[in-house]
């Protein structure tokens, strides 16, 4: 019983961690893949390292072209997306 018992903290001290921690970090992740899948031309981004463009084309697999000045567009890796200042409308059909 002893052995129970001193098990009991760590269990504890595991399911805090999970709660405080990972579970949001978890969250965060599938956020932001949600949101570099919903990306398409014409959106304005930010990447991690600071370059704010607008999506020129979207490849297929993990980059996507983002235009950062007239007639200058960079390859960009998807998951380099740190933010979405502002959507486009989707097209209506």
């Amino acid at each position: 019983m002893e052995g129970a018992a001193s098990l009991l903290p760590l269990i504890a001290i595991f399911a805090i961690m999970y709660f405080f921690l990972i579970r949001p970090q978890q969250k965060k992740v599938k956020e932001h893949q949600a949101m570099v899948s919903a990306l398409r031309r014409g959106d304005q981004v930010v990447t991690q390292g600071g370059i704010v463009g607008k999506v020129a084309r979207v490849k297929e697999g993990d980059e996507i072209e983002v235009e950062i000045a007239a007639g200058v567009t960079v390859r960009v890796v998807k998951a380099t997306i740190a933010q979405v200042i502002s959507k486009t409308e989707p097209a209506k059909s």
